[in-house]
Formats: structure tokens, sequence, C-alpha cells
């Protein structure tokens, strides 16, 4: 197969300089040329080829640019117009070989030329000529001429093809393909759009024409295959233009092409050499055929008449029609369309049967025909706008009537009702306002736009569907995570040995109202039992995870930490009446530690594993979350590790700080002190009993300290002045050490020692007893030192073994 060529803009092969030869088969005066046979023997050498050739003819109003294609698409030479002279170009039908190609093209004499005038005798036998000898005629026509009925030659048409069916479609003849080649394509209407107005055209002319016997039923697609193709302006868009031309050459060049033109079934199976006989004998069949003759003068005076009353009252038409296309155009629906515009389109045809009806009857007939059929197609515009205005305006019903029933009943359970009764709404709403636009004389049909508004009124449904389905599933997640959450939580706050066995039951209780009321809701969707066992399983395994979710946030880091505190100082800190404790040194601090941390730890432990059954469970979450047994493991033994260590360093400061508060208490005053106290202040005793303000302020003195410890501040008093003058000890000797000054070297200091020792003296000669010898004052200090560092190295060890701290201060004691 030979490759497709690479054409210039002149129409030459590249890398050749031969301009390809044409010859006209039929001259202007409807003669056929003897030199055909001579051309494709010696011109062209393709008398040997046989079957192997292929013939495409193009057929169109004059000056729409057929030769141009021509060249264009198959590298011939035809002559085109002269833009600045607008006048005819080709006369008569010339024949030409395509380079690169065995294809005879043929250019044909355009349709509707000043210059025939009236004279449509050629125009008809050309045309029939053309689809008779020609495997693919090109119908070259403007895009704009689409819908029109003599602008797109299916008046033309309509002849050629009756004519066609009397004279040349034998049995089992090959048929022809019709390629419609649309000029100045813009693709505002889709190339779709354009062709099913064609073929409905073709078929509607096909309906109307007189078929031999035995095909009064054949479809048009029986004798012919028809293809559509948009070529863009050549001026304005020549890209664009361009572009298009090639891949239409590609279309009938390469063989291998999915869309490649000729196919075996048109071929006429006429040997190229037999081919100049076999047009010249259908030509002579043509010429002779009366069908073709011209009209009479009466009927050119019907015609011409009947097409002027037509025209007039066309005009007036449109202007009635008018304002019913401006409403359509903005999206209203008009009440009763089919009915106002019967009444124009019959008042229309009276007008037109008042005045036309005087002329040639067939004439009349026909035209009135036309005039009918011409008020139906643009009355099918205002049909086509008031289907797509009543489908917009029956969803916008639909959705609307949906909504406001839900406002009514805010419920979900008879969605399923709500939803049908709207559907039917709408429905019904469209069939009416579509059967109120039909005018049953235009034929008119809503099948196709009532299947586009159903199926997209199911599309709605199921979008309703899906949205309500979605707002069911939001409230209950809403509904489970409140009837979960707050429960689960008390039970965690307090946990006790029935801690999971309660959880459970709790998760069992709003799984079974969860699910009640989503099977009640799924009713009203109308939804299959299966779904609906699907989605309670998922609303199930969504309460698990839920309640698991909660659990685990309850057992975070604090959360738990917090839990064991409370529980250990519970036991510690509080005794059984819920009093807290007032530690002394005969309380059993370290027993009662203990305990308390035992209760922690068996906290710990029952709040790490879930211990139920595994019956228990529910088999869909046994199921999905593939649980194998139980109990389920909720802190791992590292992390339960890591959580009793944490607690275990905030018990044992608990319990230095009960230690140290009994070493408050165990200072005692002594008897012999509170009688030399008083023998030595008994003046001052007498002073302030007989001073009244004294004595007020003794009083007053007396009963604050009372108040203090029947309230039980003493303990929390005594703990602030030690902690207050540990502060000043500490400040004190900072600042000391600061200066150069050391505590421990001044304790030793001589001058210190002896003052001491003379204090000491002093104090045992009021007592009646002998001073110590001097190295008993320095032995006396040496003890006083060593409780103070025993005392600081307990302290520091507090934190760490609380109890070998206690035994260390009881020791430097």
């Amino acid at each position: 197969m030979a490759e497709v060529p690479d054409i210039d803009a002149a129409g030459l092969d590249a890398g050749s300089g031969e301009l390809s030869q044409q010859v006209q088969v039929i001259n202007e005066l409807k003669e056929f040329t003897p030199e055909l046979g001579h051309a494709i023997d010696e011109r062209w050498g393709i008398a040997d080829l046989g079957f192997d050739y292929n013939v495409v003819a193009v057929f169109g109003s004059q000056s729409t640019g057929k030769s141009t294609l021509l060249n264009r698409l198959f590298s011939t030479q035809f002559d085109v117009m002269d833009e600045s002279a607008r006048q005819q170009t080709t006369k008569g039908i010339w024949i030409c070989k395509a380079r690169g190609s065995n294809t005879l093209v043929m250019d044909v004499e355009g349709t509707d030329g000043r210059e025939r005038g009236e004279d449509q005798d050629f125009e008809r036998k050309s045309a029939l000529f053309s689809l008779s000898v020609a495997e693919v005629l090109i119908v070259n026509m403007w895009e704009q001429s689409v819908g029109l009925y003599n602008g797109a030659n299916m008046g033309l048409l309509k002849t050629v093809f009756e004519v066609n069916l009397q004279l040349f479609q034998k049995q089992n003849a090959p048929k022809t393909c019709i390629f419609f080649v649309l000029r100045d394509f813009t693709s505002r209407t889709p190339l779709e759009k354009l062709a099913g107005t064609l073929i409905n055209d073709l078929k509607r002319i096909w309906d109307s024409l007189v078929k031999p016997a035995g095909k009064e039923d054949a479809p048009i697609t029986d004798f012919f295959d028809f293809e559509y193709v948009g070529v863009p302006h050549k001026i304005y868009a020549p890209e664009g233009f361009d572009k298009a031309v090639s891949e239409l050459r590609e279309r009938f060049y390469n063989r291998r092409n999915a869309q490649y033109v000729f196919k075996p079934v048109y071929h006429k199976r006429i040997p190229v050499d037999g081919f100049p006989h076999f047009a010249a004998s259908i030509w002579e069949q043509i010429q002779s055929n009366r069908d073709l003759d011209l009209p009479t003068q009466q009927e050119l005076l019907a015609q011409f008449r009947c097409d002027e009353i037509s025209k007039g009252i066309y005009e007036r038409f449109l202007a009635e029609i008018k304002p019913l296309r401006q409403k359509l155009d903005v999206g209203k629906v008009v009440d009763e369309l089919g009915e106002v515009t019967q009444k124009l389109t019959q008042t229309s045809l009276e007008a037109f049967d008042k005045d036309a009806s005087r002329y040639a009857a067939a004439v009349y007939k026909a035209k009135r025909a036309d005039f009918a059929t011409q008020m139906y197609t643009a009355l099918s515009v205002l049909f086509v706008q008031q289907l797509r205005n009543l489908h917009k305006t029956a969803i916008k019903m639909f959705n609307d009537s949906l909504a406001h029933s839900s406002k009514i009943k805010g419920d979900e359970s008879e969605f399923a009702h709500k939803l049908q009764t709207s559907n039917f709404e709408a429905e019904a709403y469209f069939k009416k306002g579509a059967e109120a636009a039909v005018i049953p004389a235009a034929g008119w049909t809503y099948d196709e736009q009532l299947s586009l508004f159903t199926q997209e009124l199911t599309e709605e449904c199921n979008k309703q569907r899906k949205e309500a389905m979605a707002r069911l599933a939001k409230k209950l997640e809403t509904d489970m995570t409140e009837q979960l959450q707050e429960p689960i939580k008390n039970l965690l706050t307090k946990p006790t040995r029935m801690l999971w066995p309660d959880v459970l039951r709790t998760i069992k209780t709003v799984t079974t109202s969860i699910t009640s009321t989503l099977r009640h809701s799924l009713e009203g969707f109308e939804v299959e039992p299966a779904l609906v066992a699907e989605e309670i399983k998922k609303t199930k395994i969504r309460i698990w995870d839920v309640a698991m979710e909660t659990v685990k946030s309850e057992l975070a880091d604090k959360h738990l930490l917090e839990k064991l505190r409370e529980s250990f100082e519970s036991k510690f800190r509080y005794d059984e009446r819920g009093i807290p404790r007032f530690w002394s040194p005969s309380d059993d601090i370290d027993g009662t530690f203990a305990a308390a941390r035992t209760k922690a730890d068996e906290l710990l432990t029952l709040v790490s594993e879930i211990k139920v059954p595994l019956s228990e469970l529910d088999p869909d979450v046994v199921e999905s979350k593939h649980i194998k047994e139980t109990p389920i493991v909720m802190l791992s033994v590292a992390k339960q590790e890591d959580i009793r260590a944490l607690f275990n360093r905030e018990a044992h400061g608990q319990f230095v700080d009960a230690k140290r508060s009994t070493v408050a208490t165990e200072a005692r005053i002594p008897p012999w002190f509170i009688v030399m106290t008083i023998a030595l202040g008994w003046n001052e005793i007498l002073i302030v009993l007989f001073n009244p303000m004294l004595a007020l302020a003794v009083v007053a003195a007396l009963a604050l300290s009372f108040l203090i410890w029947k309230t039980g501040m003493t303990r929390p008093l005594f703990q602030v002045a030690r902690v207050a003058t540990g502060e000043v000890t500490r400040q004190v000797q900072t600042g000391l050490e600061d200066r150069g000054i050391s505590i421990n070297n001044l304790m030793n200091n001589a001058t210190l020692k002896r003052a001491r020792h003379s204090l000491a003296s002093s104090l045992s000669f009021s007592n009646g007893t002998s001073t110590a010898p001097a190295h008993g004052a320095a032995a006396e200090g040496e003890a006083i030192e060593l409780k103070r560092r025993a005392t600081t190295a307990a302290r520091s060890s507090s934190i760490s073994d609380p109890l070998a701290a206690d035994e260390m201060h009881d020791k430097s004691k």
C-alpha cells in the first residue's frame, strides 16, 4: 500500500514538479467526453489495474470550496474560484487521478449558481450521475446550512434518491457512502448534534419517497452509509483547517486507518478499463429520464407564489413565538406550550391555505407540507427548551419537596416514603408538562428527554439517600459517644473488681440501643436486608472501637497515675472513716504504707487486662478484631513497670513526709523545766495577772492556741515554722560562707567551746551539780556535731530508701 504523500499548498507531491492532468467528463452542454478512456490508458497509466481503484466525487453549492478541498485532499489541480470575482469556476464535471493513489476524483459543478439561474436540470442530473458512479460522494456544505432545506440541498437529494432507486438500485447493488464535510465548523454545536439533524432530515426525505415494489419499507441505511466531519474556516482558522484536512486525507489514503473510507462494499465491481463505458451508459440513462425534466410554467408560478406567501406568514409566525422563546430562554416553563403553539401553527396554515390554494394542487400541497415542516422545525427548538426547563424545575421540585418533608419530620424512619412521594411528584410534573408541550401533527416525542430526566432523578435519589444515611450515621456516632464515654469514665474513676463486667455490660446496653435505632431507621430507607446486616455489624464494631478508645484515654499515663495516687492516698492518708491521718510515733506507718501500695498495685493489675469470658463478647467484634482469647491486654508488662516506677516515686515521697511528721511530735518538754519556768517567772506572772492589758493579751494568745489545736492546724504551723527556720538557717549559712566563715569551724572554735563550757557549768551549778571537766564539754560538742551530720545524711537518702532514712534519723536522736 502506498504511503500518504506530503502535499504542499499548491497541491504538488513533495519533490515533484509534475502537475496532475484533469479531463472534463461532461461539459456545460451536458455532453459526455470520449477522452476518458484515453486518459485512463495513456495519461494516468492505470488501465491494467482491474478492480484496484476507487472513485470519489464532490457535490455541493457553488463557491463552497469544493475544488479547493479536493486539491488539498488528493493533490489534484482543479481550478479554484477567484475570491475577488466570486463567479462560477467549475463548469460541468471534471475528473482527475489523485496523486499517490489509484483514486479517480470527480469535481462536479456547484448547485444554486447564478450562471444557470433557474435551470436546475443539470444540477439534478450531475448529482444523480455522481451518486451512481462514485463509491464515495462528498457533500460539501456550510455548517450553518445544517437544518435548512434548500441550503443543505435536501430538495435536490430527494429527487436524486428517488430516481437512483428507480434506475440503479438493482438486487445486491453496492452501497454508496455519502460523506458530509461541514465547512467553517466552529465546534459550538457538537458534530454529533449536527449529524443527528442531517440524518433525521435525510430519513424524513427517504420516508416521503415513492419506492419501487418490494422496497417500500426499506430503510435508507440499506442503500447508503453516512459519514460526517467538520473542517474549520480556511482563512480565519488556517491551522485548524490544515489539521482537519490532513486527518481527512489520512482516511482516504491509509488503508490501515480504522476509519478508512473506501470499503469493499462500496465498489461498483467495474474494471478500470471498463469505467469510461460504464460512466457513459449511466449518463445516457440519466439524460433520457423524464423524471428529471424541468417543471412547467404553471408549476414554476405556483412554487414562486407559495414560497412568497409562506415567507410572509412565516415572518409573522416568528414574531408571535418570540415572547415564548424569551420566557423559555430565561428558564421559565410555559404552561400549555403545545396548545398555544398549535393554535399559532393552525392560524398560519389557514392563512397559507387562503392565498396559496388557488395554484397548482401538487405544488400547493407540497409547499404546504414544507411550510408546516418549517414551522414545526422552528417550534421544535421551543419544545426542546421547554423539556430542559421542565427537567431542571422538576429536579428542583424534588429536592425542595424532600427537604420540606425532612423539616416536618426530622427523623429518617420514613425516608423511603418521603423519597418515593417526592420522586412521583417530580416525574408526574415532568410528564404532564412534556405532554402539554407536544403538537400531535408535528410527530414529536419526549422519550429520550424522559429517559435522561429519569436517569438524573434516580441519581438525585441515590445522592439524597446517601446524604440521609450519612446524617443518620453522624447522629448515631454522637449518641454512641455520649452513651459510652461518661459511664465508662465513671467506672474507671473508682474501679472495682467488677470493672470489666460493668464496662462490658455498658457496651452491650449501648449496642442494643444503637442497633435497634439503626435497624428501625434503615427500614425507612428500603435497603436490602444484607445491607442492613452489614451496617449493623459496622455499628457494633464502631461501638467497640469508641469504648476501647475511651478506656485507653482513661489509661493514659497522666490519668492512670492520678487513679493510682487516689487509690494509694485513700488508704494511706485517710483512715477508714475518711478522716485525714495525723501520724504519731506509735502509728504503724510502714504497714499502712505497704497496704496502700498493695491496693494501688492491685488497681494497676486490674486495669491492665480486660478479664471477661470470650463468650461474653459480640461475635462480630470477635471476628472483626481477631480476638482469639481473653483477657485482652490493655497495658503491657513493660508499660506496667514504667507506671509502677513513676507511682513509687510519689508514694515514697508521701511515706518520708509521714515519717518526718512524727519527729515534731517526739519532742517533749521536761517537767522540771516547766517547774523552773514557773519559779523563775513568778514575778512576771503576777505582773501579767494584775495588768489588765497584758492579761487580755495572754488570754487572747491562749484562745488562739486552743483554736489552732482544736482545728488541727498545729502540725501545718509547725511544718511552716520548720521550713521557715530551715530557710533562714540556710540563708545565714550561705551568707557566712560567702564571707569565708565556715559553720563547722565556728562550732569548733575554742572561744565558743569555752562559752559552751561556762554555760554548762552555770546550768550545773543552778541545778546543784558540779561542773563537768573540760574534756566533757568537748565531748558534748562533738556529739552535737555528729547528730547534725547524721540528720543531714538521713534527709539526703530519704527519697531512695525512706525506711533506712528513718532508722538513721532515730539513731541520730
